[in-house]
């Protein structure tokens, strides 16, 4: 593959998803810079830890000068701290609006209403200039964490005062702690890649150019052609400017930057939401509604997803008994790659593993315009239709998907908290989603306007995302959400009519941030950017 990006200069949580990379614990900590020079002090100190985006080898060995450390460390700013660590005014006013306004100033914009108000959110996120500095260490284990934190900890008492670490992120019992940790779900003593609602998380992401993947990775994870979606020749990568400042995007255009041209270079934009799932509703609902359901629960459950609580997407495997077989052959395909004895073997466990993996991606909604199988208004066909909202008019147009293109965003994060022995609403569990993407407005505030708090596009009026839509509540003050699961022409079954919905998922806090490059981060920690 030709590399497009210095991957030394970018920032490592831009091209791996360190969860899948064996990194499934994680800790996030925020700063409040309150003197300049000791701001770039500690910039500069944390330069020298940043994990960047050059590949690492096999076994921890060194490629490309990169070993695979034991844990990671990024960090990111949103504009407040740019103004405190004294990036000039002309380069502060060439930021997108949306991102010197920040999350909390955005919130009609998300839905970030009722239970999910900034009034709501925890302590450390309820100002509006308290957060400048955020910092996230992922670790292989708890130790690695630990020890990357106290390495960091041990900056701030070398700098002595000008920048203070912010506590006020709720914990367990409504603690306040100094920061919010977060870790893969586990099951047998072992990391998944499921979230508290069951499902398994982060199966597709974008796939753009100069990107680390394996370039089998496009499928489904790139932009469709209108080809067989099964092959590569279904998938283009897409541009990397959709997801890196300073590089062409989809519209052969150069996203919208900061000044001078060295501050943007292989930067990026961040959102980062704590979203607290609330595991009782969400089970009290499937039991109820799933009862309406001829495959009760869990297609009820698949339905609101569109994926089975494995992954498998329903428009390609419409029963769960198609959906476990999948299921199975993906384990048993994986399991052939460790047992293989000779490089040959191994080889050709890997290529079966991977035709096996395609099936979760592979697919688009072309045979499944009308919903009947994944309905129209499934958790993943709102945030990625596909190319399926030109509605059938097949051949009118020469890049199929061309609209949902430019809304796609690369997800990061982790699930926090533990659900599995307390299932209730009021305990402490939920998703630290992070979306980067080169424009927050373009990207991820059209997607959650547009496509999950609206479904305007999808002719659904106000019908909100099922799983994270910000579902309100009727006169009587009973919960009003709604969604509809469409017949399907190749079955006799009458649609179902979903009401009563509660909000499943609220917003605990967050903020926008700013990701720069390696040699952007240098030039805020020594205080040399010259936007003339």
């Amino acid at each position: 593959m030709i590399r497009t990006i210095d991957l030394h200069d970018v920032q490592g949580v831009v091209v791996k998803a360190y969860g899948r990379h064996g990194f499934p614990k994680a800790r996030y900590v925020v700063f409040r810079v309150t003197d300049g020079g000791a701001g770039r002090r500690f910039v500069q100190a944390l330069a020298q830890m940043i994990t960047t985006s050059a590949p690492w080898g096999p076994h921890g060995s060194a490629t490309d000068g990169t070993a695979a450390p034991r844990a990671t460390v990024n960090v990111a700013f949103t504009y407040h701290g740019l103004r405190e660590l004294g990036v000039p005014r002309a380069s502060l006013q060439s930021f997108p609006d949306e991102f010197a306004m920040g999350m909390r100033d955005r919130r009609d914009i998300l839905g970030d209403d009722g239970v999910s108000a900034p009034e709501h959110w925890d302590p450390v996120w309820q100002q509006d200039d308290q957060v400048h500095i955020l910092v996230w260490i992922n670790g292989r284990d708890d130790a690695a964490v630990a020890e990357r934190y106290a390495s960091i900890r041990a900056l701030l008492d070398r700098l002595g005062n000008g920048v203070v670490q912010c506590s006020g992120h709720r914990g367990p019992s409504g603690r306040e702690l100094p920061y919010q940790d977060a870790s893969a779900v586990y099951v047998d003593g072992e990391p998944t890649a499921r979230e508290h609602f069951g499902y398994t998380d982060g199966i597709s992401n974008p796939f753009f150019k100069g990107a680390l993947s394996h370039e089998d990775n496009v499928i489904g994870g790139g932009k469709p052609t209108g080809m067989a979606p099964e092959t590569r020749a279904g998938w283009e990568p897409l541009e990397t400017g959709e997801f890196l400042l300073g590089h062409k995007d989809e519209a052969s255009e150069y996203p919208e930057a900061p000044i001078p041209s060295l501050l943007a270079m292989n930067g990026t934009f961040m959102v980062l939401r704590k979203l607290h799932e609330n595991t009782a509703s969400f089970d009290a609902y499937l039991e109820r509604a799933g009862r309406d359901v001829p495959g009760g629960k869990e297609e009820l459950a698949a339905k609101f997803a569109g994926r089975w609580r494995n992954g498998a997407p329903i428009t390609t495997y419409p029963t769960e008994k198609e959906a476990v077989e999948l299921g199975a052959q993906w384990q048993k395909a994986k399991l052939a790659i460790a047992k293989a004895e000779t490089r040959g073997e191994r080889e050709a466990a890997k290529r079966i593993f991977a035709e096996y993996n395609a099936r979760f991606v592979a697919f688009d909604y072309n045979k499944d315009l009308a919903g009947g199988r994944c309905p129209v208004g499934a958790h993943v066909r709102r945030t990625n239709p596909r190319g399926s909202l030109e509605f059938g008019k097949t051949g009118a147009f020469d890049t199929p998907g061309a609209i949902d293109n430019r809304r796609r965003i690369l997800r990061r994060g982790m699930p926090y908290g533990e659900s599995q022995r307390d299932r209730g609403d009021d305990g402490d569990h939920g998703v630290m989603f992070m979306a980067i993407n080169a424009s927050i407005r373009r990207q991820f505030e059209f997607v959650q306007q547009q496509w999950i708090t609206y479904g305007n596009d999808f002719n659904l009026a106000n019908d909100k995302d099922p799983l994270t839509g910000n579902h309100g509540r009727n006169a009587e003050g009973a919960p009003d959400g709604r969604m509809v699961i469409e017949a399907d022409e190749r079955d006799p079954r009458p649609p179902v009519f979903c009401g009563g919905m509660p909000r499943f998922v609220e917003t605990r806090g967050g903020d926008y941030f700013f990701i720069p490059g390696l040699c952007a981060l240098r030039m805020i920690g020594a205080g040399t950017i010259d936007p003339t």
